[in-house]
């Protein structure tokens, strides 16, 4: 994307998604405000014998391609033809392209994701808004497995390491394991990429202690997989399933546009099945790598209606079609971002000097702590790195004393510090 959309272009395109039936509008006063489109539902009543019966069932605004997806794979498995992984369906896809995602629809995400910081290195809206997507992935990540966890619980089991009373120890274990992944990507965000070693280390964080064989754990499956309820039997040779993977991710990160990528992930990751189990999981959470390291609101999940998830994956592995996954994701994100956009507006402004020396920032105090000095302005000018521009150096000093003075065990991860090796030097240097 380039520069901010002038306003008449930003009219076009909310006028786009209320024609879509996206969002909804009206005007007050002096402005027009918009509102995202609620959830759709269908519900039937029957009154058999005098007794009232209600079934409802939630799910997603879709387009006419999606309910088509949607009428097939409701049908009994017994009526659906047996699928095996189809390669044509991977090299149909030229990266920059061949494109998922109109471009349209992507420049209407790109509108709606765009945070205050998108021009910081990577990371920084994640890092920002770290404490609510910790809570708000990892809750709804695991409720589309099947997790019991309520959204308070999974906060106080993340804030406080407080596990919620008569919950499995698997759920438990479901929701930190989310945590460790989040955590990873966003402090690692300039490090991570859609490449073969982080989506390994996702899937290690993901699925550690919940495999039935351990060493499955950040680990390409060397057995056949079933999916339950669906007719497609994944690729069960393990060096198709090397081979395939590498291509996938190869493909992915040729990817230009950071939304198409993620979606990219979300398809063929699942439709792959590398690991034993934990596929889904992970590619929710690849998915958000793009989104992060190019500042832009993650896709939390919140709200999406497991059915609706499942019955467009089921599209994927029995169809090779995306539409209603389109449609899921598409809503996905924009309820993401209506979520978000309190926090957006609540965030300090950059500032602008730290931001240019976030690196040699990070160096000069692992260069202070490492070497045991005390946080002085003498031990600054020791540690003071070449990159520091002359007539910069006096306000770089006062940075560093500003930012030890907020510095402690937990938040010592940004400079690259253990949280041990931060405590020790905290205990050498407490009179100083």
């Amino acid at each position: 994307m380039g520069g901010r959309p002038s306003r008449r272009t930003l009219q076009r395109r909310l006028a786009d998604l209320v024609t879509q039936g996206r969002i909804t509008g009206r005007r007050e006063q002096k402005s027009f405000k918009y509102w995202l489109a609620p959830i759709t539902g269908t519900l039937e009543v029957t009154l058999p014998g005098g007794r009232l019966e209600a079934h409802g069932e939630v799910y997603v605004p879709t387009s006419p391609e999606g309910e088509e997806i949607k009428a097939y794979v409701r049908q009994p498995v017994q009526g659906r033809r047996p699928i095996g992984y189809n390669i044509a369906f991977l090299e149909a896809y030229r990266p920059n392209a061949t494109w998922y995602l109109p471009e349209k629809l992507r420049e209407q995400l790109h509108v709606l994701g765009r945070s205050p910081v998108d021009q910081a290195p990577a990371g920084t809206f994640a890092r920002d808004i770290l404490n609510r997507l910790l809570i708000d992935l990892s809750w709804a990540s695991s409720r589309l497995e099947g997790n019991t966890y309520n959204r308070l619980d999974t906060e106080r089991l993340i804030q406080f390491g407080e596990a919620a009373e008569g919950k499995d120890a698997i759920e438990t274990q479901m929701i930190l394991n989310h945590k460790g992944a989040i955590e990873y990507l966003v402090h690692d965000a300039e490090r991570v990429a859609v490449n073969t070693e982080t989506i390994i280390a996702i899937h290690a964080l993901l699925s550690d202690g919940l495999l039935a064989d351990p060493v499955a754990c950040g680990k390409l499956r060397n057995r056949a997989v079933e999916i339950g309820g669906s007719v497609y039997l994944p690729i069960a040779l393990p060096q198709r399933i090397e081979e395939l993977f590498g291509i996938v991710l190869n493909m992915a990160a040729e990817i230009e546009d950071a939304f198409e990528q993620a979606f990219f992930l979300m398809v063929h990751l699942p439709y792959l099945q590398p690991f034993e189990d934990v596929n889904k999981r992970v590619s929710r959470l690849a998915a958000n790598i793009p989104l992060i390291k190019s500042n832009l609101s993650p896709l939390s999940f919140i709200d999406v209606p497991e059915r609706a998830y499942v019955d467009a994956l089921l599209g994927i592995y029995e169809l090779n079609r995306i539409e209603l996954l389109r449609d899921v994701f598409v809503w996905a994100y924009e309820r993401s971002c209506q979520l978000y956009v309190a926090v957006r507006s609540q965030l300090v402004p950059p500032d602008t000097f730290r931001l240019r020396y976030r690196a040699a920032l990070a160096e000069a105090v692992r260069a202070i702590v490492r070497g045991g000095l005390p946080a002085t302005i003498e031990a600054i000018r020791q540690s003071m790195p070449a990159s520091v521009a002359p007539d910069d150096r006096e306000g770089f000093s006062r940075l560093v004393l500003k930012e030890f003075r907020t510095t402690h065990v937990g938040n010592a991860v940004r400079f690259g510090l253990r949280p041990l090796e931060f405590e020790a030097w905290k205990q050498q240097n407490r009179n100083a």
